[in-house]
């Protein structure tokens, strides 16, 4: 396509910044289906691009096409034809749309124009503008660009590619929002977009990037105070969210806001000083954990990889350093230490993940969840992040694209884990840390491999010094050196034997030499002969120096299947109060034998927890810790994890029916949470160990625990659109449910797999699943399960325009719910009711069942539901036209879900609040309700926050 104003009076100008538009001339096209545009959408975006069957089959419908998808897309691609060139004359070869081998083409030099070209042609023209120093034309054509936005890119339009694509215009829309901001701040015009700052840091608050200038244009509006208080959200927030502290950047400018620095105003820039081109504003993660303060040594290894990096000002082609070696080597010590020497030339951020290549449990990092974590931490809003592992490459790749950052993947298990975390541009560095060679990542992707063995004797020793102190090293240096051999010069069991020692300063080194030499044996377990030491006789020495409380906790731990451990889940295990389990965790950590890798969070290294697994084997044989004990400990864990789930889920939704708990088989106290925020993030940060926790429990037999952990974890799942993760447990809960014989557990797994194939647009399987479910349902009685299956029926119906059919499936639930005395239920399916006339157009019949609900929600106390029924009602009045009346609705509905803390749903309706204040001629009360819904959208990172942006600019243009 051509550049947006180019042609002087375009033949086919298409809107791609909003709902999918299209106009020959003056005239606007019906452009049919969603398919359809699904298929136009494609042509458009690849410009001019030959775009296959294959791919555009992919594009509408990825991996579920329907029978005949070819054929189907032939006659899309007919009817576009006849569209968009509606004066070809019978028997001439289309212009527009074109045939070239398997694949179709949208060509027309000339005569195709898009706001995507007007957007990205001031956008390009301004970056010349800035490099140059004119920073008021910069600023005005980004402005433009900005305001050819009408809403969501693509509106609409449905499948993967078109997903994946409105990922990355968002990405760009964001980058030009901040590159505008720059540049108003370097005019000077600090306090003006003061508010445009606010609601960008509210949506990404782990962006430390748009912190600084918001830092910045409070400072230099005079209001300290306020800057500093920006910096400390933000590192609560980061380190909250991600565990991490604020990047050296916004630390050097929190600095100069307290010192009160009078830097020279960026409106103001020192006219000796050449201007910088601009590099567009991005997040810049630094997720790298802490560097070893005792690291000492790896000098030939250290500077072999740093040969690898280009010279400075010069980045070059994307490294990839790949350092692998046997377990206890130091491979991740090592990989961290040098990414925190070389840190500073990756301007763009630090990525780091564990990919747990090797959990002997099987808990292997999917490396979809890595992507999701990486994207989200580059800036893609949680629900932004499209799904399927290609997508996620492909959008990760882009994000990448013209940034430098350094992307540690730590324990990779293969290749083919590695390969879609690895960047497609030049400028990055990625470290990869495994104990297999990796082969195919050095001969496909150029890896440059770095086997890591043992320390030096030298190098040994002076790690032993760095622990213990050179001076008590030097005092007995033969015992050292025995010391030194006996650990076999590996890190990790040189660590643990230095914890033991440091915490005993009286011990003599030679007596720590002694004791490790009388229980020294092989080493077949875990090094597979690759040295003739023994590693186990290490941990064995230690473990056997622990309290017996101390002892039995670390071969409890074993029994856990998470990648981490909290104290509660500990405690549970260990069947000992709270308290106690975190001074016995306290002494594991002091012995090296564990790490706390955050606040509360524990985690094994690989060989520790080998060595655990066999200790509690070890302790089992002998009679000791026999398979009762253990067996009691894995319930009194499923036990905390199915308790604390299910309170959790009551928390995030209070209104929702759950399924009562049977009685206790343990005297495990779960914690109770006091609002959403407390149970949601209990549920981010156990959401990994709670997925490991269903199938543990359903691989040992506690099929009930399974299942009905899986229920609890529904609400959850749904609401952060984990799909795939809802897929996976309810898949196990179906199993376990089926080999418990509980028909009640399998029709609730089938209602939770047809959700989520529902989600995932897999439109079958999705109603084979809940026509089973109803079936079940049906068979056992079940009221409640019934009315929920038909619920979920009714609105799959109504997503196809099934009105008729949705409306049957009420009139059973109400009958259901009537039977039951569940007025609560009844309420909210008159809402439902409600909402399916007034999607058939119907609005006065609406009226009346919105009036009932209310009725029945205020008559029991119930606020959720009431706040509900008021918003159906206040839209049925104004697509009546009583916009008076629909005000009154909506202010009563935004006060109740305010007060219950709501703040999405308080956001719809403030929505709703505005449009009808704009309707009756009152343009400022309705900026107010939209300003109001941006904060609580914004502040929770919602993509429907650029809608309400839209909104509000085209109020104030005076549309």
């Amino acid at each position: 396509m051509e550049a947006y104003d180019a042609p002087a009076a375009p033949a086919l100008r298409f809107a791609l910044l909003g709902p999918l538009r299209a106009w020959h001339g003056d005239t606007e096209l019906a452009l049919g289906s969603p398919q359809q545009r699904a298929v136009l959408t494609q042509l458009l975006l690849r410009r001019g691009q030959v775009v296959s069957l294959d791919d555009l089959v992919d594009g509408v419908w990825d991996e579920d096409p329907p029978t005949g998808a070819v054929p189907v897309l032939r006659t899309y691609v007919s009817r576009l034809r006849r569209l968009l060139e509606p004066d070809r004359e019978p028997g001439h070869p289309p212009r527009t749309v074109i045939s070239l081998g398997d694949g179709y083409a949208l060509r027309g030099t000339g005569t195709l124009t898009s706001d995507l070209d007007a957007f990205e042609d001031h956008v390009h023209r301004a970056e010349r503008h800035r490099a140059a120093g004119d920073h008021g034309a910069a600023a005005a054509l980004l402005r433009t660009a900005l305001d050819l936005w009408h809403g969501t890119a693509l509106a609409g339009v449905p499948g993967p590619y078109a997903r994946a694509e409105r990922t990355r215009l968002a990405a760009l829309r964001l980058d030009a929002e901040q590159s505008w901001l720059r540049a108003e701040l370097e005019l000077g015009h600090h306090g003006a977009v003061v508010p445009e700052l606010l609601a960008l840091r509210d949506a990404h608050p782990l962006r430390e990037d748009v912190c600084e200038l918001l830092m910045l244009a409070l400072y230099r509006s005079g209001r300290q105070a306020e800057a500093l208080d920006v910096y400390a959200t933000a590192r609560r927030t980061l380190v909250d969210e991600l565990g991490i502290e604020p990047g050296p950047s916004l630390r050097a400018l929190h600095a100069r806001v307290l010192a009160g620095d009078d830097t020279p105003d960026p409106g103001s820039p020192d006219p000796g000083v050449q201007p910088q081109p601009h590099r567009p504003l991005t997040p810049k993660p630094s997720q790298l954990p802490a560097d070893l303060p005792t690291f000492t040594g790896r000098r030939g290894e250290l500077d072999q990889v740093a040969r690898l990096l280009p010279a400075e000002g010069h980045p070059g082609a994307a490294v990839i350093a790949l350092v692998d070696g046997m377990a206890g080597a130091g491979k991740t010590t090592l990989a961290v230490h040098w990414a925190h020497q070389v840190a500073d030339r990756f301007p763009d951020g630090s990525l780091f993940v564990n990919l747990r290549g090797h959990d002997r449990d099987g808990a292997v990092l999917d490396p979809s969840d890595a992507l999701t974590a990486f994207l989200v931490a580059l800036g893609t809003a949680a629900h932004a992040v499209p799904e399927g592992l290609d997508a996620q490459a492909a959008l990760y790749r882009s994000v990448l694209a013209d940034r430098r950052v350094l992307i540690v993947l730590d324990n990779a298990r293969d290749t083919e884990q590695v390969r879609p975390l690895l960047p497609g541009t030049p400028g990055c560095l990625t470290v990869v840390t495994s104990r297999n060679r990796l082969s195919g990542l050095v001969a496909g992707q150029g890896a440059h491999p770095l086997t890591l063995g043992p320390p030096t004797a030298v190098e040994a020793r002076e790690m032993l010094a760095r622990r213990l102190g050179a001076a008590r090293v030097d005092a007995e240096p033969a015992a050292a050196d025995d010391i030194v051999a006996l650990c076999a010069r590996l890190p990790l069991t040189l660590a643990v034997v230095a914890a033991r020692a440091a915490h005993h300063p009286e011990f003599r080194l030679v007596d720590i030499a002694a004791e490790l030499k009388e229980s020294h044996g092989s080493l077949d377990a875990f090094t597979g002969g690759e040295v003739g030491t023994d590693v186990r006789a290490v941990f064995s020495w230690s473990y056997q120096a622990l309290p017996p409380a101390s002892a039995e906790l670390f071969r409890r731990l074993s029994l856990h299947p998470g990648p981490d451990i909290s104290t509660a889940a500990a405690s549970a295990l260990a069947g000992v109060p709270r308290g106690r389990a975190r001074a016995l965790l306290t002494e594991l950590t002091g012995a090296s034998l564990l790490t706390e890798r955050e606040p509360g969070r524990f985690v094994f290294h690989d060989l520790l927890r080998a060595y655990a697994t066999e200790a509690a084997e070890a302790e089992s044989a002998g009679g000791e810790d026999g398979d009762g004990e253990r067996g009691r400990a894995l319930l009194r864990m499923y036990d905390h994890y199915l308790r604390t789930a299910h309170h959790a889920a009551s928390a995030l939704d209070p209104f929702r029916q759950m399924l009562p708990l049977p009685p206790a088989t343990t005297d495990d106290t779960a914690p109770r949470f006091t609002d959403r925020k407390d149970a949601t993030a209990w549920l981010r940060a156990e959401r990994y160990v709670l997925r490991a926790v269903v199938a543990h429990a359903a691989a040992h037999g506690h099929h009930d625990h399974a299942w009905r952990t899986a229920y609890a974890l529904d609400v959850y799942f749904n609401r952060l659109g984990f799909w795939q993760d809802l897929m996976e447990i309810n898949a196990v809960a179906l199993d376990a449910a089926r080999l418990a014989g509980h028909l009640t557990g399998q029709a609730y797994a089938l209602c939770g797999l047809g959700f989520a194939h529902a989600q995932l647009h897999h439109a079958e399987q999705a109603l084979a699943y809940q026509e089973r479910a109803l079936e079940l349902f049906e068979e056992t009685g079940d009221a409640l399960g019934q009315a929920h299956a038909h619920r979920a029926l009714a609105y799959r119906a109504n997503r196809t325009g099934a009105y008729d059919v949705a409306l049957a499936h009420f009139a059973r639930v109400s009958e259901l719910y009537r039977a039951g005395h569940d007025v609560s239920g009844e309420a909210g399916v008159l809402n439902q009711v409600a909402w399916t006339y007034i999607l058939m157009g119907e609005h006065e019949r609406a009226l009346e069942r919105c009036e009932r609900g209310i009725a029945l929600y205020h008559g029991i106390g119930e606020a959720y539901g009431e706040a509900s029924t008021r918003d159906t009602l206040g839209y049925a009045l104004h697509h009546l036209g009583r916009d008076r009346e629909a005000i009154a609705c909506f202010e009563a509905s935004a006060a109740l879900f305010r007060e219950i803390g709501d703040h999405y749903l308080e956001a719809d309706v403030l929505r709703h609040l505005g449009t009808s204040h704009r309707a009756v001629g009152d343009p400022d009360a309705a900026r107010t309700a939209w300003r109001r819904a941006l904060t609580l959208l914004a502040e929770a990172g919602h993509p429907e926050a650029d809608d309400m942006r839209a909104s509000l600019r085209e109020l104030d243009a005076g549309g």
